[in-house]
C-alpha cells in the first residue's frame, strides 16, 4: 500500500519551533518532487514548500521564507519540514504530498499521493 504519514505536529507558542516528518512507504519517492501544504481554518489549502527529487533545490511560499526549511532523506524515504519562528498565522493542518513528476510546483493537481495531515497550532 502506497502511503504518506505525517507526524510531529502539536501545540507551540509563537516564536517556537517544530519539525514535521513525512514517512513514505509502498514505493520509492526518490524520483519525484515532494511538497508540504497546509490548510488553515476557513482557508484553502496552500503550498508551503516543495523539494526536488534529490533534495538539491527547494521552493518556498513567501510567507515562510527564512523560517521554514524542507529537506529529505531518500535512503529513509522521509521528508522533513523544519519550522522556526512560528507565528499564530502558521496554525493549520499540514499535509505531505508526492508529485507526479520532478518539477517544483504548488499546483495541487500535480500531486497524486497525499498524507492524512498533522495539526500545528501556534498560540500567541
Amino acid at each position: 500500500q502506497v502511503q504518506l504519514v505525517e507526524s510531529g505536529g502539536g501545540l507551540v507558542q509563537a516564536g517556537g519551533s517544530l519539525t514535521l516528518l513525512c514517512a513514505a512507504s509502498g514505493r520509492t519517492f526518490s524520483n519525484v518532487a515532494m511538497g508540504w501544504f497546509r490548510q488553515g481554518p476557513g482557508k484553502e489549502r496552500e503550498g508551503v514548500a516543495v523539494i526536488s527529487p534529490r533534495g538539491r533545490t527547494a521552493t518556498y511560499n513567501d510567507s515562510v521564507k527564512g523560517r521554514f526549511t524542507v529537506s529529505r532523506d531518500n535512503a529513509k524515504n522521509t521528508v522533513y519540514l523544519q519550522m522556526n519562528s512560528l507565528k499564530p498565522e502558521d496554525t493549520a493542518v499540514y499535509y505531505c504530498a508526492a508529485a507526479r513528476g520532478t518539477w517544483e510546483t504548488f499546483d495541487r493537481g500535480q500531486y497524486d499521493i497525499w498524507g492524512q495531515g498533522t495539526q500545528v497550532t501556534v498560540s500567541s
